[in-house]
């Protein structure tokens, strides 16, 4: 409803909205936080959070600009640079997860903490200067434009269809929403509740990485700044949908929706010529009516408020 209202709302309002560029501007905005909210999906329906997407997304980008045929290093391993960075997010969410269940921290402290440690690890990886990508075929990814839509659109596409199937249709996307239902009930059940969670991390993990490649496609370039700006708008997008905090509720569809509400609304204050804090603003407010109006039949079996 809130999604159909800003379409009609802002196609009302200015005549370029609906047009056919700007649908596809706005689906272009929306593939990479799509893809990032995929996996915290996964983690945010078991009760977690994890708060290293920035950071993950971050060294993801610089390993795969310094390993890959670039401007500035001599190191190519050609395409097997992908699959190294996809391994090295899985392997840093996996981290997370053993960390916060076998030393007993918060997911969110250890999350941070790693946030911080790849954004370091990054740094300390960056060549001195901005490394230029030279392999054509990770850059034709932003750049070629089959129907209007880069790849990066048709990819993201293909990754909602193969998340949604395995949520509803496998053990570990069952398990991961009943984890956030009722945990003890299942630990008391003899189900195994921890590689369930360092699994749902580690698929977190390879998504923030995969995220940090395609930032590679579209700037050309490898940079510490890169995954700057992505925690934000995909637990915004992941709550707006209706994959609540409290974990057991929502899921790939839900907050899939939450990501076109808030890229839809963004688009559409700069089409009506909006003040960018006046933007802040509108983004916040709208965040907190459509989470109280998803919530409130649910008050009563949410009492704790985390």
């Amino acid at each position: 409803m809130a999604l159909i209202g800003l379409v009609a709302l802002f196609s009302l309002t200015t005549e370029s909205f609906a047009s056919l560029p700007n649908v596809a501007a706005i689906l272009e905005a929306a593939a990479i936080p799509a893809i990032v909210a995929i996996g915290l999906t996964f983690v945010l329906m078991q009760a977690s959070i994890d708060l290293s997407i920035e950071g993950i997304a971050t060294f993801a980008n610089i390993i795969l600009s310094i390993t890959i045929a670039n401007s500035v290093t001599t190191t190519d391993i050609g395409l097997w640079a992908v699959p190294l960075v996809l391994i090295v997010g899985l392997l840093i969410g996996a981290t997370s997860a053993a960390i916060s269940i076998y030393v007993r921290m918060p997911s969110l402290i250890v999350t941070l903490g790693m946030w911080l440690t790849t954004v370091g690890l990054a740094a300390l990886a960056y060549p001195g200067r901005l490394p230029q990508i030279l392999d054509t075929r990770i850059t034709t990814l932003a750049i070629d434009k089959p129907f209007g839509l880069s790849w990066i659109v048709y990819l993201t596409f293909g990754l909602i269809l193969v998340a949604t199937l395995v949520e509803k249709n496998t053990r570990f996307g069952r398990m991961s929403r009943a984890i956030g239902e009722n945990e003890p009930v299942l630990i008391m059940s003899g189900i195994k509740v921890n590689r369930h969670k360092i699994a749902a991390f580690a698929v977190a993990g390879a998504c923030y990485a995969l995220a940090g490649i395609l930032l590679a496609a579209r700037t050309g370039v490898g940079n510490t700044q890169s995954g700057v700006g992505l925690l934000f708008p995909s637990i915004a997008a992941c709550v707006l949908g209706g994959t609540l905090l409290s974990g057991g509720h929502g899921g790939i569809r839900q907050s899939m929706i939450g990501v076109l509400i808030l890229v839809t609304l963004r688009n559409g204050l700069i089409q009506i010529g909006a003040d960018p804090l006046l933007q802040s603003a509108l983004e916040g407010a709208v965040i907190i009516v459509a989470v109280a109006g998803s919530t409130w039949h649910l008050r009563r079996k949410i009492r704790v408020i985390k």
